[in-house]
């Protein structure tokens, strides 16, 4: 009975972990969308205001993009791989 109980108890814990782990890879992608949209309307805003500078604007967004999504595709591999470990 007791072992029973135990063993649910882990499969509700595994179930949990999996759940966060989809909730937290959700989570990381809206905040690297909002963080890329941020950085694309600032960039435009610049250009805007001095179009002679556009090329290195442009280059300094994509840098800039490039490491949020570095960072938020670091988050998503770490999210799918909790449920494994746990």
């Amino acid at each position: 009975m007791l072992l029973e109980l135990l063993f649910m108890l882990l499969d509700l814990g595994k179930g949990g972990a999996v759940m966060g782990a989809g909730i937290g890879a959700g989570l990381v992608a809206l905040g690297a969308g909002v963080g890329i949209g941020q950085i694309g309307g600032r960039a435009m805003e610049a250009i805007g205001r001095q179009p002679e500078a556009s090329g290195k604007i442009q280059s300094v967004m994509i840098v800039a993009a490039a490491l949020i999504e570095g960072v938020a595709l670091f988050g998503v591999v770490l999210c799918f791989i909790i449920p494994f470990v746990y």
